[in-house]
């Protein structure tokens, strides 16, 4: 028995998820046929689906169980913690904990670890420390206080740039986890650094991981390998590569990843081609990392040709392309044509857009001034089911302003508004920051504050 699940996007007169049989077999005690329990994936990409629209993520998501309840259908704690993500990134917190305690209360869908590193990743990124911090105190509750929690949470708050707080939890005596010494918490840290960007502070760092006499693995050269081509000093990371053979480390492949861009940056591309194939030599198998490395190289250099080569033949390596690997041409392209024939090529290949995707693209048509492919693209996703974020909707609103379209800008502007999405404030719109100034006077403030400064 197949049915198909109809999601109703825009009407309000009909239950918004409904089933429409295909092929129908009924009970004769039933009026009705009974529907399936649908499939954890069905589930996870229909959520997915609905990543920018909290409201129906959470309506399909509770639909889904109660109209299952015959077949004592239940969520699986994968499928409630990408629901915690959903609702967290829209900083709905307090509906988090309802369905994590809704976890709790069920045997077969328990919080995990995984969850609680929803809850630190989407309280530090919207820059609410105490509270990640407070969560990991309450993980007593849930028998998940334990090292990895701890690693987690130092993870989240290095990741979002807070290092100077995972810093003090890290070196704090009343820390419940031993972390001193612990290599792993150490290169979280020196990873915050850079995530930072802040080039002394890691040199600092990494000089006081010696001075500790912290057990330095391949990991935190790399780390370092990577920061010092970041901070605009590629040979410096060619020379500690000589470094780590001389130590005598079993080189892995992210080592030659940083390698080859390393060189590629210092020397040219040409010099990361011959690395390449003396890592393939070696027996280190290369991954999409590498080849997405190595085409980001050929892209900038415009040898787009040698680059979809290298596209069409890492499937040897068993590798396939990946949204980052189509970026690498969208960046550098400079062709209408030539980047909807590409992204085509791209849905074609089975490579799913990501919002990232979209956004690039509107943007980068929008700053051209052609609307034809802006639509083009904001159809497609439409097309494929995915829903619009901030940043997508800010970039097609500036399309149309910069072509007079002010109407229907104002439309998607509205539309925004709606899904509790917050659009830029614009002048020709009459849109206003959230302390309810309007464009104008901020533009008027910014004038005033620049002629003061002048003067």
């Amino acid at each position: 028995m197949r049915r198909l699940i109809l999601i109703s996007s825009r009407s309000n007169l009909l239950p918004r998820f409904q089933f429409q049989t295909l092929s129908t077999t009924t009970d004769p005690e039933r009026p009705f046929p009974i529907p399936p329990p649908p499939d954890e994936a069905t589930v996870r990409q229909t959520l997915l689906s609905f990543n920018n629209d909290w409201k129906r993520a959470l309506e399909f998501f509770d639909w889904v169980e109660e109209s299952h309840s015959h077949c004592n259908f239940c969520h699986s704690t994968d499928t409630f913690n990408l629901m915690l993500d959903i609702l967290a990134k829209f900083f709905e917190f307090d509906l988090c904990w309802h369905l994590i305690r809704r976890m709790h209360s069920r045997s077969s869908s328990s919080p995990n670890h995984t969850t609680f590193r929803v809850m630190f990743k989407r309280y530090v990124s919207a820059h609410l420390v105490q509270d990640a911090i407070d969560t990991f105190h309450r993980l007593q509750e849930f028998n998940l206080k334990d090292h990895t929690s701890f690693s987690l949470l130092i993870d989240a708050l290095c990741e979002y740039k807070h290092v100077l707080e995972a810093q003090d939890l890290v070196f704090s005596k009343d820390t419940p986890i031993d972390a001193i010494g612990n290599t792993k918490i150490h290169n979280m840290v020196l990873r915050g650094w850079f995530k930072l960007g802040w080039w002394s502070k890691c040199n600092e760092f990494w000089e006081e991981m010696d001075r500790k006499g912290v057990q330095k693995d391949l990991h935190s050269y790399s780390i370092y390998m990577d920061i010092l081509c970041k901070a605009g000093k590629p040979w410096k990371a060619v020379k500690l590569f000589k470094e780590v053979k001389r130590k005598g480390f079993q080189l892995d492949v992210v080592v030659y990843n940083i390698l080859i861009r390393a060189i590629g940056i210092s020397q040219g591309v040409d010099f990361s081609i011959r690395v390449f194939r003396e890592m393939k030599e070696l027996g280190i198998n290369p991954t999409i990392v590498t080849y997405n490395t190595l085409i980001r190289l050929l892209c900038d250099c415009y040898r787009h040709k040698e680059a979809l080569a290298l596209l069409r033949t890492m499937a040897r390596d068993g590798c396939h392309p990946t949204v980052i690997s189509y970026h690498c041409f969208f960046a550098s392209m400079e062709k209408p044509k030539q980047i909807l024939a590409m992204f085509d090529d791209m849905i074609e290949g089975g490579v799913r857009p990501s919002m990232d995707t979209y956004v690039m693209l509107l943007n980068k048509f929008g700053r051209w001034g052609f609307l034809r492919p802006v639509f083009m693209i904001w159809n497609r996703m439409e097309q494929l089911g995915c829903s619009p974020d901030a940043a997508a909707y800010n970039a097609l609103i500036d399309a149309l302003v910069d072509k007079g379209l002010i109407d229907m800008a104002r439309k998607y502007d509205e539309e925004m508004l709606a899904k509790g999405l917050s659009p830029k404030p614009r002048k020709e719109l009459g849109t206003k920051l959230l302390g309810g100034e309007s464009a104008d006077l901020l533009e008027e403030y910014s004038q005033s504050t620049i002629c003061t400064s002048v003067a």
